[in-house]
């Protein structure tokens, strides 16, 4: 699965870090990094990520 954070939108709040760790992070600058790549079995976690991002800026691309 394929996820993207539209960083136009992304104001590193950093609440997806709680739901996917895995997945999401904050740098040592304190901007987002992300797995781009993940594999289906943190579809929850993605989905949860997705709903408490107060900006709405992940979405799933990709279910290939």
């Amino acid at each position: 699965m394929k996820i993207h954070v539209d960083r136009k939108l992304c104001d590193n709040h950093g609440q997806c870090t709680i739901t996917a760790p895995s997945v999401f992070r904050i740098d040592e600058a304190g901007i987002l990094q992300y797995e781009e790549i993940v594999d289906d079995s943190l579809r929850a976690d993605i989905e949860d990520s997705m709903d408490v991002c107060p900006v709405q800026a992940i979405f799933i691309v990709d279910d290939k």
